[in-house]
């Protein structure tokens, strides 16, 4: 019997949605990255990444029923551009520890969109972010090896390549595509991927996410309206690099990672549906700044009070590699930048602050109390530890030395934020906002997402600000 390509078994889930049974703790897993999702969107609504995204949008003045967060309605795409560019301005939104990027931004962002627009109800919403969130996980995880990571040592922002595919898998769910259309869609989103490493600390990367979902969307209306796409783009491909006439006569046919890793160091995960859920995995973060950043905040926190006001020497961190490729800014020059610098978040954190979204503004960046110690940490990239991790040595002035490490950082599957956890982190984004009662009921309201009606109690909450 032929084994099915990965292109066929890509279709075969994503036409299977409707019949599949999802696990008690898989839908939790989806409605706790919506209430992340709707937190750290609300926080940022108004941040500087996403104004002139929503400025666009709204010069487009294109209709439909689809909310902008704390805005007006405009068309699923566009509302998906906002709206997943707000998840990820502050790149406080949740990670997959596998590789595979920021998923909530690009699967949440277009089935809101989409369920709004087109009055789809709640549970069937649901099990289109399941899908997505599963198809662009399966296709950028791995770990190390795997093609998420592979992607970031190229220069290759993973959200912004299997984020299109995560929201195409959402929208070809949702929109009820046929197998023929879902396997078009899908080759839309292979054709249209990208997205650069290079743009971290600008607002190219929180845009990364917006347009993957925006175009994961019109992926799925091209297919819908007839449009044809390649169909082999997702084989692993059997290129022999060493050859350079066989890679030039079979350029026609190369696949996406034929393309984006040339040199095939690469492991992608089987595509085996049945038997895990990477959304079980998935991971939340307590810092408001990148992934590769928060071991090492959160073991400089455990020091904050020891060190106080005392004058640092020199600070060494024993990292995992991938901080100094996605979070090596040693000199960071903006809020935004910070973020994006390991040596940044140690400092703000060795000086008590929180690490969260009002850490990073101007003022910090001219706080000499912060902004000295940058210099003097020294990142050491150590093979074999894991990211999650972190281990700290702080040399102090008087002659003391300090001590902390990060095992498993919080949020981690295995160290995770529970319900209560999340409300807190929501409560802080949220309630400046929109107000504590109705930071309260949008919290609730996602928290119970299943139940009818929420889809439509959320987009209420979020019609405007206080």
């Amino acid at each position: 019997m032929t084994q099915p390509t990965r292109h066929q078994q890509l279709v075969a889930y994503i036409a299977g949605t409707a019949t599949r049974h999802f696990p008690g703790d898989v839908v939790d897993a989806a409605k706790r990255a919506l209430a992340d999702f709707l937190g750290v969107a609300v926080g940022a609504h108004d941040d500087a990444p996403v104004r002139p995204v929503r400025a666009t949008v709204k010069r487009w003045n294109a209709s439909g029923n689809a909310r902008i967060v704390l805005g007006g309605q405009t068309t699923p795409a566009l509302a998906a551009l906002a709206n997943g560019t707000m998840a990820h301005a502050m790149d406080f939104d949740d990670t997959h520890p596998g590789g595979a990027g920021h998923p909530s931004a690009c699967c949440w962002s277009s089935a809101l969109a989409l369920a709004e627009h087109h009055g789809i109800e709640e549970r069937d919403t649901l099990a289109a972010v399941i899908t997505g969130y599963e198809v662009m996980c399966k296709l950028g995880g791995g770990y190390v090896m795997g093609v998420g990571r592979s992607l970031q040592r190229r220069g290759l922002h993973p959200t912004s390549v299997v984020g299109r595919m995560g929201a195409a898998a959402v929208a070809s769910v949702l929109m009820q595509l046929n197998e023929e259309q879902i396997g078009y869609a899908l080759g839309v989103a292979a054709t249209t991927a990208g997205g650069l490493v290079g743009s971290f600390g600008t607002h190219g990367k929180p845009f990364h996410a917006g347009k993957a979902a925006m175009d994961g969307i019109m992926a799925a209306q091209l297919a819908a309206d007839g449009f044809v796409s390649a169909t082999h783009l997702y084989e692993l491909g059997e290129l022999d690099p060493s050859n350079a006439t066989l890679c030039k006569k079979a350029a026609h046919s190369a696949t996406l990672l034929d393309v984006f890793i040339q040199n095939h160091e690469v492991e992608p995960l089987p595509l085996n549906f049945d038997e895990t859920w990477e959304i079980r995995t998935n991971a939340f973060k307590p810092f408001a700044s990148c992934r590769a950043t928060q071991a090492s905040a959160q073991a400089a926190r455990t020091l904050a009070v020891k060190i106080a006001g005392r004058a640092v020497k020199r600070v060494h961190a024993r990292v995992h590699p991938n901080a100094l490729i996605t979070a090596g800014k040693l000199a960071p020059r903006t809020p935004l930048e910070g973020k994006f610098s390991v040596p940044f978040c140690i400092a703000l954190a060795l000086r008590g602050h929180a690490v969260v979204a009002s850490d990073f503004t101007d003022a910090k960046m001219r706080d000499a109390s912060v902004m000295d110690i940058v210099p003097l940490v020294e990142l050491e990239a150590v093979e074999g530890q894991p990211p999650h991790s972190a281990h700290l040595d702080v040399y102090l002035a008087d002659g003391e030395q300090l001590h902390a490490d990060t095992d498993i950082v919080i949020g981690h599957p295995d160290n995770p934020m529970s319900w209560d956890d999340l409300r807190v982190k929501f409560d802080g984004l949220a309630e400046p906002v929109i107000g504590t009662d109705k930071a309260k009921m949008l919290f609730d309201t996602a928290h119970e997402f299943e139940q009818r009606g929420s889809l439509g109690e959320i987009s209420t909450l979020l019609a405007g600000a206080r």
